[in-house]
């Protein structure tokens, strides 16, 4: 009966062994594993610093003031920043290139067409704005504004006396109410002009 007991001790110490080395076997790949995406998230982020800091660089540019149509091109060089740093951060490197493309580089040649083409398209929207901007009436800002009541004096104390608002025209919820106020208004206007005279 010894030398069976002693064969199950042998056994049982030999699984346990393999227990042991499996067991740290299945730790070091997980360690493995970790490592590894941990390292690959790290790449991206430093593939992806770029178009980061080009999506920072053109925010700072919002904070700053500027015009309605510099706005909008801000507005849209953002959303087209934005969309490739998350494509970025969120692809491999092979789908990013695929879809993205590498680096463009043009010739010499190309780069003076696209320029010369660029510069003509540039002088000729110059030109239409200068033909527009001579047509476009300007704004005489050297004459006062005057605002006035349509009636004056007694007229208006009277009118003031006369004119009886509905409650709902008091603050219009919607188009329809503050359309009814106006034209209810007009009528009492008319009727007002008409009493006045005689």
């Amino acid at each position: 009966m010894e030398p069976y007991l002693l064969g199950l001790f042998v056994n049982l110490a030999r699984i346990a062994y393999m227990n042991n080395i499996i067991r740290s076997q299945y730790y070091s790949l997980i360690l493995l594993i970790i490592t590894l995406s941990y390292s690959s998230t790290l790449q991206a982020k430093k593939r992806c610093k770029p178009f980061l800091e080009k999506l920072h660089k053109v925010q700072a540019q919002q904070r700053n003031s500027y015009s309605l149509k510099r706005g909008q091109s801000l507005r849209v060089k953002e959303d087209k920043a934005r969309d490739k740093w998350w494509q970025c951060e969120h692809m491999s490197l092979a789908k990013f290139k695929a879809q993205n493309g590498g680096k463009n580089k043009k010739s010499k040649k190309e780069k003076k067409k696209s320029n010369s083409k660029y510069a003509s398209k540039k002088v000729s929207e110059k030109k239409s704005q200068f033909h527009v901007s001579k047509s476009i009436a300007t704004f005489n800002q050297g004459s006062a504004i005057v605002v006035k009541a349509k009636y004056q004096g007694d007229k208006r104390l009277a009118w003031s006396q006369f004119y009886q608002r509905p409650s709902k025209c008091i603050s219009p919820k919607n188009l329809s109410v503050f359309a009814y106020c106006n034209e209810n208004k007009l009528q009492q206007q008319n009727q007002f002009d008409q009493q006045y005279t005689k």
